[in-house]
């Protein structure tokens, strides 16, 4: 199978020698085999396995997106994906990118916050006049 996965701003990987795929879907887990039919799946937050002819398996921690199986090609969108060589080191990566997720938040919280205050305090004074 030929596998491509899309992130919304670049193609973040394409393989081919696909020999089969393990997604995660609000139904369960899936597994996918050269010959199965045919198929679309929506993928919720999760492990995303796939496992190439020599190289071996492959672990990618995906955000939501969708799974598109047509033939022998495989593309899947998805907003944000990690890539891991085992599962210790994605979980590593993974902690580390949610720690840097929630510090940016938190920054953009507090701009918010301040833009919100600004707003009220000239919104009061506009009412004073």
């Amino acid at each position: 199978m030929n596998l491509k996965i899309l992130l919304p701003f670049a193609v973040f990987t394409e393989k081919t020698g696909i020999v089969r795929i393990i997604a995660e879907t609000d139904a369960g887990s899936f597994g996918f085999l050269p010959n199965r039919l045919d198929c679309v799946a929506v993928l919720v937050p999760g492990i995303f396995v796939f496992e190439t002819e020599g190289k071996g398996e492959t672990y990618l921690a995906v955000d939501e997106g969708i799974l598109i199986k047509t033939g022998t090609d495989v593309l899947v969108a998805v907003r944000k994906a990690i890539e891991g060589v085992d599962l210790a080191t994605l979980r590593e990566v993974v902690s580390k990118e949610f720690s840097n997720m929630d510090a940016q938040e938190q920054s953009v919280r507090q701009a918010v916050a301040k833009m919100e205050s600004g707003f009220i305090r000239r919104f009061a004074e506009f009412f004073r006049e």
